[in-house]
């Protein structure tokens, strides 16, 4: 549910408790057979049934969104002023994760109302160079069809400190 976005997925993992009772899941072929088991079948140019929940478990065993928001922290650490930062995602949990981050650090963070005056909280450390994320092209995703879920988004690294920058200097 949390890392695969599945709406089935009560369904799939009681299907997946009551397979391990009976056997050991011993292939991925043999999960995907479990979870195709609870699921409609198929529709034409729709997904497999069990790539979120791969997903979610390659998500979960890998720390993917934990790495990714250390990442960004780090980035915003590493880069000079005038640096960019440009982050590829490949689906809405981690695009969530990177659309926050950069609004929570850019100007959009600084002033939450047009029609209110601006707040004097911390300078932003980035400047959006894209509003919206950039998606692939028509003509890209026939040359590429992994790109037909990608998203960028680009910021440039101001010349504000970044969050615990002053503590790390006195140190």
């Amino acid at each position: 549910w949390e890392y695969g976005e599945e709406k089935a997925s009560r369904r799939i993992a009681k299907a997946i408790v009551k397979a391990r009772s009976e056997t050991t899941i011993s292939s991925t072929s043999q999960l995907a057979a479990i979870i195709h088991s609870v699921m409609p079948a198929k529709r034409y140019g729709q997904i497999d049934p069990a790539t979120r929940s791969f997903q979610a478990l390659r998500i979960y065993v890998n720390r993917e969104l934990d790495e990714l928001k250390s990442g960004l922290a780090a980035s915003e650490a590493m880069l000079k002023p005038g640096g960019i930062l440009a982050v590829v995602s490949f689906h809405s949990l981690e695009d969530r994760i990177v659309k926050r981050f950069l609004a929570s650090r850019s100007q959009i963070a600084s002033q939450p109302s047009r029609h209110r005056p601006p707040s004097n909280g911390p300078a932003p450390t980035f400047e959006l160079l894209t509003r919206k994320a950039l998606q692939a092209g028509d003509r890209e995703r026939e040359d590429n069809s992994r790109a037909r879920s990608a998203k960028l988004r680009v910021a440039m690294r101001t010349d504000a400190p970044y969050p615990g920058q002053e503590n790390a200097l006195c140190a």
